[in-house]
């Protein structure tokens, strides 16, 4: 693992580091914030994925994430949104909502995306591995989190993975990419056109089908632009109200789709991650 660089914030440090991945056959990298704390401990860690267009770096710099982890002494990782460099395919339209910047957080099946577009098992198996192996996380007190396409995949990874994660929560996300264009479009393109085949990458089919979590949390706000076409959070609602999971929708009146209304609720959004990662 290479560290591009390192600095020293709210008592602790954040890094952005490189490292050759095997997932997906690219370099990738990601920020990791660590708070001030003891030497030998343990701490609990919040995955955060990040939408479409964007790589680690929009909530690093934009995120207003870590007065809060400081506080609550979570480490924070942001991985980028799919892999990159000489000889990964994107769109051939030009598009950005599928291609770089816009993996989905799945395992592609589809040539020739399918060598190196396998986010889902970087995010759930690789870098977990490596962020482990040189940080002080406590890999039995981890939660997720996400923004749009990264809501879709904090909220597609937590109901499949739900003995891993003790908290679940999004900003804006796409709750059901088989019933709007971008999940459409990114979902027919890594997966084919099997519809059955990406019930496993939509939050609202995936309860449907019987995945079961406790809780979840989204912000959602009023003013996105993208909220009646592409996010539609009442069929999130109506789900989890038919499967008896508690979903704390928080529709926020004004706020749109970008990093104002991220860093504004984020804070609040990792307190409600830290009570939950506390407990035994």
């Amino acid at each position: 693992m290479e560290t591009l660089s390192t600095n020293k914030a709210f008592g602790g440090t954040q890094g952005v580091y490189r490292h050759a991945s095997s997932a997906t056959g690219t370099d990738m990298t990601f920020s990791v914030y660590v708070p001030p704390h003891e030497d030998g401990a343990s701490l609990p860690v919040v995955w955060y994925l990040s939408g479409l267009t964007c790589t680690h770096a929009n909530v690093t710099e934009k995120g207003e994430f870590r007065a809060a982890c400081a506080e609550l002494g979570l480490i924070f990782v942001a991985p980028d949104t799919s892999p990159r460099g000489e000889g990964v395919p994107d769109d051939l339209a030009g598009g950005y909502d599928f291609g770089l910047g816009a993996g989905f957080y799945v395992d592609a099946t589809e040539t020739p995306f399918a060598a190196n577009y396998r986010m889902w098992s970087y995010v759930t198996e690789e870098l977990p591995a490596l962020v482990a192996a040189y940080f002080p996380v406590d890999l039995a007190r981890q939660s997720i989190m996400g923004h749009s396409m990264g809501g879709h995949g904090a909220l597609t990874i937590g109901l499949r993975l739900p003995d891993r994660y003790r908290a679940i929560s999004a900003f804006a996300p796409i709750v059901a990419p088989s019933q709007v264009p971008w999940g459409e479009k990114a979902l027919t393109g890594y997966l084919g056109v099997d519809r059955s085949a990406w019930r496993r990458h939509d939050a609202v089919a995936l309860i449907e089908d019987g995945a079961r979590v406790a809780e979840l949390l989204v912000d959602q706000g009023e003013g996105d632009a993208f909220l009646t076409d592409q996010l539609r959070p009442e069929l999130l609602a109506r789900a989890c109200a038919d499967a008896g999971i508690d979903l704390t929708l928080r529709m926020r009146p004004g706020y749109d789709h970008s990093y104002y209304a991220i860093s504004t609720f984020m804070a609040d959004q990792l307190h409600w991650h830290a009570a939950r990662l506390r407990r035994v």
